[in-house]
């Protein structure tokens, strides 16, 4: 019974250490956090033109791709990695609050036009 207690204890010690190191090909919590900051502008640009709404899809996709570019990362990585990050909610909203603090920042301290991309 002590062998069995023993190894429990060992394998939970061992698999809670691997929980917070991110694995390849993922981004990390503050990468993400800065891609998603981004996405979020572009996504309230686009939704403030007066446009038609497949030409927004279009304009915001195109847009989306200067956000990967911007900051160097694949469209499947970000997918990967969000896929990676929705499975522990707790991360989420860590990572959400983290985007929301940033924009209202943002919005609360006036900006050059230059700096938004």
């Amino acid at each position: 019974m002590k062998r069995i207690l023993t190894l429990l204890l060992f394998l939970t010690l061992f698999s809670s250490c691997d929980r917070y190191t991110t694995p390849s090909g993922i981004l990390s919590e503050n990468e993400l956090v800065n891609v998603l900051i981004d996405i979020q502008l572009t996504e309230g640009i686009v939704s403030a033109l007066p446009i038609p709404y497949d030409s927004s899809q279009i304009l915001y996709s195109l847009m989306e791709k200067d956000v990967f570019i911007k900051h160097g990362v694949e469209d499947s990585v970000f997918t990967r990695s969000m896929l990676y990050y929705l499975e522990d909610a707790k991360k989420m909203d860590r990572i959400y609050a983290r985007v929301i603090d940033s924009l209202v920042v943002r919005e609360s301290v006036p900006e050059k036009k230059e700096d938004l991309f």
